[in-house]
């Protein structure tokens, strides 16, 4: 049965789109007290089909599929904007799909603006009733108002009217580092991305037998399933290591592995990865908030996503990107011999101009990945790092990267690194890498 928390939860969720929700209707709705319903609509919010907007309220939006991530709602504009909503509050759920910054003489901004749109634009009344006639919302910069013609027609025409105090190139910049973090955020393959579903994932019951369980390896060639209560609810993992020995009578609750290690949909691969090669563990049960098994990943599935991660273009550069961007190979005679050329961009420095802790990191971290690759074909994971000392380094050096290898086997990876700038040691690192077979 599902807990009151799951209820309100699934209330929430078959509202209609642009519902306004408050922490008393939904507590009065659903009899429960305030507090329950305050930390089920938090929740709401953070699995994103509700958007709470500084003096309006919350309201219910449009869950955004995982393609369509890079689209705003005008309701997270208001948010990322700091604004205030003169009107037309009744389609703040829905979703823009383009910006046009008003800079130029209405007739010419009108052939730019059209349905789905924002207006980006200053204090020029006719261009806000002029954008709202064409389909699109407005957001008046610089902290203007508009008349209340103005506000009474985006009402009817449920288009918002947003006011920030912000200047337009300002505004332009945060809404498009808005898309370009959700650009990141759609590239990191999480587990919900790659599990087998519960509808097809086979998993036996706390009071099977162990005959069960052959019946089981039979009809699907595994010898790995989890193991749930009447509620669903993960209780244990059975291999074929739990039932040697064992009558087929016994029942599976005597003979399985309990608590075992889970993951939710919201995983990431890269930490299931991790968590499978030091742990040994071939599967993982993903359960959802309340440890009901909603499917599986295998170790061949996360494999596969890491691979195939590598392979994708980047559409959104993370800060580890821009650094790993710089770094020349210079090739030695041998693998071992290869090193790395890096130049420190303002970017990298900290507040006093010297390259950052972070970032002589992240440069020593791929330095070592790439010599290992020429080793393994496998995918690694960083299991310890040692920096044993490292000099200040001004803007615009150029730092040579020299990783060793010191040791290398089945599982794990050993490398010394070795950073020089104008022949000078900088710096001295230490690297133990996880290898992932890929079989």
């Amino acid at each position: 049965m599902a807990t009151k928390h799951e209820q309100i939860l699934q209330y929430i969720d078959e509202l209609p789109i642009g519902e306004k929700i408050s922490v008393r209707q939904i507590a009065k709705a659903m009899s429960v007290s305030e507090g329950t319903a305050y930390r089920a609509i938090k929740d709401a919010e953070n699995k994103g089909y509700v958007s709470t907007i500084e003096r309006v309220g919350t309201i219910r939006i449009e869950k955004k599929k995982k393609e369509n991530i890079e689209k705003l709602t005008f309701a997270e504009v208001v948010n990322i904007v700091d604004g205030q909503v003169l009107g037309g509050r009744g389609g703040l759920h829905k979703t823009l799909n383009k910006f046009v910054i008003g800079a130029m003489k209405l007739e010419a901004m009108m052939r730019y603006t059209g349905a789905g749109n924002l207006l980006i634009v200053g204090n020029r009344d006719k261009a806000h009733e002029q954008a709202l006639r064409a389909g699109a919302a407005v957001l008046i910069t610089g902290g203007f108002d508009t008349e209340d013609s103005v506000k009474k027609l985006a009402d009817e025409l449920q288009l918002p009217i947003i006011s920030s105090s912000y200047d337009t190139f300002t505004v332009a910049t945060m809404i498009n580092r808005a898309i370009y973090d959700q650009l990141i955020k759609k590239e990191i393959v999480l587990v919900e991305d790659i599990l087998t579903p519960i509808t097809e994932t086979a998993y036996l019951k706390t009071d099977d037998s162990v005959a069960d369980w052959y019946r089981y390896k039979e009809e699907t060639r595994h010898s790995r399933f989890p193991v749930v209560d009447r509620n669903m609810k993960v209780q244990g993992m059975i291999t074929s290591k739990d039932i040697m020995g064992d009558n087929l009578d016994a029942p599976i609750e005597k003979v399985m592995t309990r608590q075992p290690m889970t993951v939710s949909g919201k995983t990431s691969v890269a930490s299931s990865a991790h968590m499978m090669v030091w742990e040994g563990i071939e599967v993982l049960p993903v359960v959802d908030d309340s440890n009901r098994l909603v499917g599986i990943i295998s170790r061949q599935d996360v494999l596969k996503a890491l691979q195939m991660i590598q392979r994708q273009p980047q559409v959104g550069d993370t800060l580890d990107d821009a650094v790993t961007s710089q770094m020349i190979v210079t090739r030695g005679k041998t693998k071992d011999e290869d090193s790395f050329r890096c130049t420190v961009t303002p970017q990298m420095t900290n507040h006093i101009g010297t390259i950052s802790y972070g970032v002589f990191t992240t440069l020593v971290s791929e330095a070592a990945n790439r010599i290992l690759r020429g080793y393994k074909k496998g995918d690694l994971v960083v299991e310890n790092m040692t920096i044993y000392f490292l000099k200040p380094v001004q803007i615009d050096s150029v730092l040579e990267i020299y990783p060793r290898v010191l040791e290398v086997g089945r599982k794990f990876g050993k490398v010394d690194v070795e950073v020089y700038n104008d022949g000078v040691l900088v710096g001295k690192a230490m690297m133990v890498c996880q290898l992932i077979d890929r079989q």
